[in-house]
């Protein structure tokens, strides 16, 4: 229940006046994060086609997988570490991929067939493909949660605790002016009085 005084209302309008001044922030951070949202969603579809791509390339090599050579092949694209750093948009912090650390080459160059180089460059192309994919999805991830605590922040400002605050005021300076009516006709009813008071002394 608001308090119908005058101090109540210079707070009420001290706060108006707060959160009319944070909105555009809020708003504006909220139209960014939906850009950068956009953004993730169109370098996901990107990274997507990118693995269909690699995928046919690595085809070319599905049959040779079950040679007995194919051990060197895949110790040769296992994932040691997927290093990432984080990067900040609109006041979060975005995982972005460095890159990929894969096993050292163990395999003896002379005694391993033509074709597993290849391959080896191939498998690591969309090894690192996916990991690109899991990163951005990461990263979409967190600035969803971002863009739906944001709109949360500027729905309850717009629709909330600015009506509200306008509303206190709107109530407080109808009572005030009431209040102010009420003593100016007292006023005029005492100021009758004397003069009547007065006339009937003539």
């Amino acid at each position: 229940m608001v308090k119908l005084t005058k101090t109540e209302l210079r707070s009420e309008q001290y706060r108006l006046q707060q959160l009319q001044k944070y909105l555009p922030t809020l708003q504006l951070k909220k139209m960014l994060l939906q850009i950068e949202v956009n953004q993730a969603e169109q370098e996901i579809e990107q990274l997507h086609q990118e693995y269909k791509t690699e995928e046919k390339k690595i085809s070319t090599y599905a049959a040779l997988f079950s040679d007995r050579s194919a051990y060197d092949l895949y110790s040769a694209v296992k994932v040691l570490e997927v290093q990432k750093k984080f990067e900040n948009i609109a006041g979060i912090d975005i995982p972005v991929l460095e890159r990929v650390v894969f096993q050292d080459n163990g395999y003896m160059l002379f005694d391993s067939p033509v074709w597993i180089d290849s391959a080896i460059v191939g498998l690591r192309s969309i090894i690192t493909v996916r990991e690109k994919i899991r990163v951005g999805e990461e990263k979409k991830a967190a600035l969803e949660k971002e863009l739906r605590e944001v709109s949360i922040r500027v729905n309850l400002f717009e629709k909330i605790l600015i009506p509200r605050a306008q509303e206190n005021i709107r109530k407080i300076k109808i009572f005030l002016g009431d209040q102010q009516l009420a003593a100016v006709c007292q006023a005029k009813v005492a100021k009758q009085k004397i003069l009547a008071r007065e006339a009937s002394y003539d």
